[in-house]
């Protein structure tokens, strides 16, 4: 859990996961500072799941994708990717609107879940 967990490593693979980003969009993909933003990549190469990439000019660029064993979580992070959507729909729903006692966040879940399972088949 350690590979992926943590408060950045997530966003940083989902923002990788289908696409190839120089440092400094990555982090204003993310939001996230120079220093922290280095240490996750750091981690995430180290762990094999970031390939890092430096291309030999002046300045120097570097570019970051999913390595081939990162690209094995696209189902996971494609179902994180589907939560956190219907989660952020919900959560703005619910605040426009108080939930009442008969709503049940069980209910809600059952489609993305649904949406979910047809990602990974």
């Amino acid at each position: 859990m350690g590979t992926v967990g943590g408060k950045w490593k997530t966003s940083i693979l989902l923002h990788l996961r289908d696409r190839t980003l120089r440092f400094g969009a990555l982090q204003r993909s993310v939001n996230i500072s120079q220093k922290v933003l280095t240490q996750q990549l750091k981690e995430l190469e180290k762990d094999g799941l970031v390939r890092r990439e430096v291309f030999a000019e002046v300045p120097p660029r570097v570019e970051y994708s999913l390595s081939a064993y990162g690209q094995t979580l696209q189902p996971v992070l494609d179902a994180l990717y589907l939560w956190g959507r219907a989660h952020y729909i919900k959560s703005q729903a619910q605040a426009a609107a108080p939930a009442g006692p008969a709503d049940s966040p069980l209910a809600e879940a059952k489609p993305v879940l649904s949406e979910s399972e047809a990602l990974l088949s």
